[in-house]
């Protein structure tokens, strides 16, 4: 597969290129960032998640394989022979070893930093790999009945206490959930919930919920840790350069 090389090129993402405290951020006496402080909140008494974050140690265990703690991932005869082809010939085909993006569950997964932009009616995610954006509507919309698949869908998100629940759907079944080559149809629902326990860590559970795929809903977690300090990277898929050198049957 392709994901050690990623892995490889995301290193110095480890020390990004601006060396700039960030304002506000909470210290210990020494000035280093307090990631255990207590979590901000918005003027309306929100958790604000707004920041730039990550898996901790920059790790891919969970965009290699959404379920790598074990969880029991109930596929549909398909979906398994799919999810089993791609394992087979290394994953080459996956959208993002041609240049394609990634989507909802696999950037929740991602190593590579996110900005995480979040005003009262809508929260941004500025994705560093690929120049990817997503937008969560937390305005009090509901879903669209009538959608065009997109690559990332189509958010909403309410607040259960501190916990914000994202649903998502219309996901484009180019997608895949993980770059290992778990599948997804067109029936694919999303839900996240979001929590913010102390400033510098984020609890993302996802669950999938994907009757034509999989025999029952599924659920894993993922967590996330502050980057302080720090900006985003340039980072864009160049043109499938490495196609030539992608493995695999």
């Amino acid at each position: 597969m392709l994901v050690p090389v990623l892995t490889l090129l995301a290193m110095p993402a480890g020390a990004q290129w601006m060396n700039h405290p960030t304002p506000g951020i909470p210290r210990t006496k020494d000035g280093k960032p307090n990631l255990f402080a207590p979590a901000p909140r918005t003027p309306d008494g929100k958790p604000d998640f707004s920041g730039i974050w990550s898996a901790p140690g920059f790790s891919t265990r969970y965009l290699e394989n959404l379920a790598a703690d074990g969880v029991e991932v109930p596929m549909r005869p398909w979906a398994e022979a799919l999810y089993q082809e791609r394992q087979g010939n290394d994953a080459k085909d996956r959208p993002s070893g041609h240049c394609l993006p990634h989507s909802v569950t696999d950037f929740d997964a991602h190593h590579m930093p996110k900005k995480v932009i979040q005003t009262s009616g809508l929260i941004v995610m500025l994705f560093e790999s690929y120049h990817s954006f997503r937008q969560i509507f937390t305005d009090g919309r509901s879903l669209p009945q009538d959608l065009d698949p997109a690559w990332f869908g189509y958010s909403v998100g309410k607040w259960e206490g501190d916990t914000l629940v994202v649903d998502t759907v219309g996901i484009n079944e180019k997608t895949w959930l993980d770059d290992g080559g778990h599948p997804h149809s067109d029936a694919l629902h999303v839900i996240e919930r979001f929590r913010r326990p102390d400033f510098g860590h984020m609890q993302v559970q996802v669950t999938i919920d994907d009757p034509k795929a999989y025999t029952k809903p599924w659920t894993v977690k993922i967590p996330w840790q502050y980057l302080p300090d720090t900006d985003l990277l340039d980072w864009v898929c160049e043109n499938e350069k490495d196609v030539q050198h992608l493995v695999g049957k």
